[in-house]
């Protein structure tokens, strides 16, 4: 069973559809009991990286993600929720992180070329840097769906793949059991729902 973590941040509907679409045994709850019954968890999340680290700390969510993560689950956490997977975030001030992969986000802004939108959103093609499981079923090339004003700096030890916008910026990471997609899988068409399968076919550390 694949566990969704539901802390009030966020649409989960299309990720939901397509869990399901890829066949996986998924159920989306905020209540700590189920979440420690999952084989997989997967933390989404929108909006400002301050208010959703408060949000999943309420009934110590926040504390299972990082137990689970140690316990050898696989984790993913998508845009947001694969930002609070980072030591801290620079947004808005310096908030901690829950520290499953080295590393901090940074805002866009001042780095990326004067021109250049922000947030970064539209279809940015991946640039592969380490094999993971999560790209089994996709190439080096192909191309998802990105909506964001931030992103993870210093993680080159965990970094799976990244896109262009300007400057480099990080797609996607790993560590262990712990992955992170910056874009959107679930808005990502075909490439996406790939990606979601390979995740839900990951058994993690025994």
């Amino acid at each position: 069973m694949i566990a969704v973590i539901d802390y009030g941040v966020g649409n989960l509907f299309s990720l939901c559809s397509s869990l399901k679409y890829v066949g996986a045994d998924t159920v989306v709850t905020g209540d700590p009991e189920v979440i420690k019954k999952a084989d997989k968890i997967i933390l989404p999340g929108v909006g400002a990286f301050q208010d959703a680290r408060k949000k999943l700390s309420v009934n110590g969510l926040d504390e299972l993600v990082i137990e689970k993560a140690k316990s050898g689950s696989p984790v993913l956490g998508i845009c947001l929720g694969m930002q609070m997977l980072f030591e801290e975030s620079h947004e808005y001030g310096v908030h901690k992180g829950l520290g499953l992969i080295k590393g901090k986000v940074v805002a866009m802004k001042g780095r990326i070329p004067e021109g250049l939108d922000i947030p970064h959103m539209g279809w940015n093609a991946l640039k592969f840097h380490n094999s993971s499981p999560i790209f089994k079923y996709i190439n080096e090339g192909d191309c998802v769906y990105f909506v964001h004003s931030y992103f993870a700096d210093g993680c080159d030890q965990s970094l799976i793949a990244s896109a262009e916008y300007g400057i480099r910026i990080t797609a996607a990471v790993q560590s262990g059991n712990v992955y992170g997609c910056q874009f959107h899988p679930e808005k990502s068409g075909n490439v996406g729902l790939k990606i979601l399968k390979a995740f839900c076919e990951e058994d993690g550390i025994q």
